[in-house]
């Protein structure tokens, strides 16, 4: 894929994920590798519904912005994932609301934090750890990703938003997606006998697909 075609896809995904209300405004951020281990990213104040691929932020490989306008203020919770998981080659951080409201609710895990209700986010995530709230643009979110050591691929900022990393863009957008929809299935049955996945399927899965799954 030529740079001209990642940073349409960039833009192409977030105005999907922005029309079917995945995140509004001027909230959320998204960023991929390019070919040369450069970045493209949002840039800061922008909506994911109008994202121009010509004003994208970018970096050189060796993180210097070298072109577009400047780059969201999450960039430290962006370069954590880039520097703990080797496999990583977009990130994406939304607002998406049940993931949100799910952070939320007093008895969440916070070691696993999607409950199992379904094979996929098991599949596309993994076990999604739940950082504890900071405020917007403090680096302290990037030292607490990078104190995962790259054993997760998804976060959950509490109170404030999910935070996934692919191995490219539509990677990335498909597994954020996944995480929010598991999320409103769990909002959905809150108080209800619901029949989860059993350990035995879990690990089944984890398994048969090779999912990343620490202890």
């Amino acid at each position: 894929m030529t740079e001209t075609q990642l940073r349409e896809q960039i833009c192409l995904l977030a105005k999907s994920m922005f029309d079917r209300g995945l995140t509004g405004g001027s909230t959320g951020n998204i960023s991929a590798r390019t070919a040369d281990g450069g970045l493209l990213v949002s840039p800061t104040g922008t909506s994911f519904g109008r994202l121009d691929p010509g004003r994208l932020s970018r970096f050189d490989a060796t993180g210097n912005l070298i072109d577009g306008d400047k780059p969201t203020k999450e960039m430290p919770l962006h370069s954590a994932f880039y520097d703990t998981r080797s496999t990583a080659g977009a990130v994406v951080h939304l607002h998406s609301c049940h993931s949100v409201a799910w952070s939320m609710m007093p008895d969440v895990d916070e070691d696993n934090f999607l409950p199992p209700l379904t094979p996929y986010a098991i599949m596309k995530l993994g076990k999604v750890k739940l950082l504890p709230f900071f405020l917007p643009g403090d680096p302290a979110m990037g030292e607490a990703v990078r104190g995962l050591a790259g054993k997760r691929s998804a976060v959950m900022l509490a109170n404030h938003g999910p935070v996934v990393a692919g191995k490219d863009v539509e990677a990335a957008c498909n597994a954020i997606e996944e995480l929010e929809d598991t999320a409103r299935l769990a909002m959905m049955m809150r108080g209800i006998p619901a029949r989860a996945l059993t350990n035995d399927q879990v690990q089944n899965l984890v398994t048969t697909f090779n999912v990343e799954w620490d202890d």
